[in-house]
């Protein structure tokens, strides 16, 4: 099966629509082009932070005398495993993440007040 490039990226996709729903929201709301221009750049670091903090790896030593259905079945359960902690940290770095994203607006917004 051939492998299917997309372009762009899921992650340039989800990036470019967070962005645009910040600022819809943030207009709406009556903000300025210099309060947007501030949170879509507070946006950009902190997904950026977020990206990079998504990527690690690990390995791992077997015994000795494992099959290959074995070993199989170890790596779906600790594959499986993983993701589960990875989608639980992942939603927990948003909301703090947006937390810090509004409360980093606020501030902003009250320095130039």
């Amino acid at each position: 099966m051939a492998k299917i490039l997309e372009f762009p990226s899921r992650e340039k996709q989800a990036y470019a629509f967070l962005t645009a729903q910040l600022a819809s929201l943030l207009r709406e709301k009556g903000a300025d082009d210099v309060l947007i221009a501030h949170a879509t750049d507070l946006l950009t670091r902190v997904y950026g932070d977020l990206q990079e903090d998504s990527d690690f790896s690990f390995s791992i030593s077997l015994p000795n005398g494992l099959d290959n259905e074995e070993i199989t079945r170890l790596q779906t359960e600790i594959g499986d495993g993983v993701d589960a902690l990875r989608q639980h940290h992942h939603s927990i770095t948003i909301r703090m993440a947006a937390q810090l994203l509004l409360t980093e607006l606020a501030l902003f917004q009250r320095t130039r007040d």
